[in-house]
């Protein structure tokens, strides 16, 4: 089960064409992240999303005291920093790095564990092996959570079975970056399908569900 989170403006923006995304949603809608986070076995972000916005991944609630998903990231060259929160945790909480290339062994000496998948096209993980390494690793739930690029990846090959979507009441405009990067459609035919089931307010935002046609 794969599960696709996009947290965007109206316009379907996760940032400004600086970069700047915190905060689009409110603090209703990353709660509501965080339970979400906590009903999947693994939390998923591609490589320039870990190395522009330091993650942890973790479920953040108050109260909480379940088991933490494991942290998995899409990092074809594994360029993951030393010194990145990801890393520091590994020991503590499951983390994955999904390359194209031999473990490094600093990655492996802080506990990271890395997964070696053929590679696709400009030497990006090929996600159909992504998804069958993860599953043979026990992680049969999956929320991948960006950027727009991974989110477009994922589509593109037919993976996505669910859609959690938070829409803030704001604008940014075509200089943004997009919540979903290319398709590459040359039909209207051929545009992934979903149907929505449920659509809730979490304060000012929108909160839109959807399950794959």
């Amino acid at each position: 089960m794969i599960t696709l989170k996009l947290a965007s403006s109206l316009d379907g923006r996760i940032a400004t064409a600086a970069g700047e995304s915190r905060w689009i949603t409110g603090p209703q809608a990353r709660e509501a992240v965080h339970r979400l986070r906590a009903a999947h076995d693994a939390v998923l972000v591609g490589v320039e999303t870990a190395l522009a916005d330091d993650p942890e991944l973790t479920v953040r609630t108050p109260g909480f005291s379940g088991r933490q998903p494991a942290r998995v990231v899409l990092d074809s060259r594994q360029r993951l920093a030393d010194g990145c929160k990801l890393v520091a945790g590994a020991r503590e909480i499951p983390t994955y790095v999904v390359a194209t290339t031999p473990p490094e062994p600093r990655l492996v000496q802080a506990g990271v564990r890395v997964l070696t998948v053929p590679a696709l096209g400009e030497d990006r993980p090929e996600l159909k092996s992504v998804a069958a390494a993860l599953a043979a690793e026990g992680l049969d739930s999956l929320l991948v959570e960006g950027g727009g690029q991974v989110a477009a990846s994922f589509l593109r090959c037919g993976l996505v079975d669910a859609i959690e979507w938070f829409r803030a009441p704001m604008v940014i405009g075509g200089e943004g970056r997009p919540a979903v990067g290319a398709l590459a459609l040359t039909a209207l035919s051929a545009a992934p399908r979903f149907r929505r089931i449920d659509v809730s307010l979490l304060g000012d935002d929108l909160w839109e569900r959807y399950r794959r046609v």
